[in-house]
């Protein structure tokens, strides 16, 4: 007598519906994803492997020829502290944001400089970067 069933079950997995998910996730995030630039003079960044983009508070630009500029508007390494600091006066303490757009051909000195001024208004730093390839 044979008393084993007819339907047998298959014990492979099928990852159609999977993909189906994954597929729509990625058009998903695709599609609610921001593609901001940012402003600023025009600098060449250097490149990082990973880079986001901070909603800009305050923007910093140090070009290849060592001009400061503070939100596009021409300044000195002198006043660029004072300047920051009016320009950081209207956030609350530690929540300003100074975003760094330096020329990759500035010596690493004068960068760490114009961070050492934002860190002593307790402001957030962000290092504008250009997406690798």
């Amino acid at each position: 007598m044979n008393l084993r069933s007819k339907n047998k079950v298959n014990p492979d997995f099928n990852m159609s519906s999977m993909t189906d998910i994954i597929f729509l996730l990625l058009i998903f995030f695709m599609l609610t994803s921001s593609f901001v630039t940012p402003t600023g003079m025009p600098v060449s960044l250097p490149s990082s492997a990973s880079t986001s983009i901070v909603m800009e508070k305050t923007n910093v630009t140090i070009t290849k020829d060592l001009q400061y500029f503070l939100n596009d508007q021409p300044t000195s390494l002198e006043a660029l502290p004072a300047a920051l600091e009016q320009a950081l006066s209207g956030t609350e303490q530690g929540q300003g944001v100074v975003v760094l757009n330096v020329d990759k051909s500035v010596p690493v000195e004068y960068f760490v400089k114009v961070a050492g001024m934002a860190a002593k208004l307790n402001a957030k730093i962000s290092i504008a970067a250009e997406q690798a390839e």
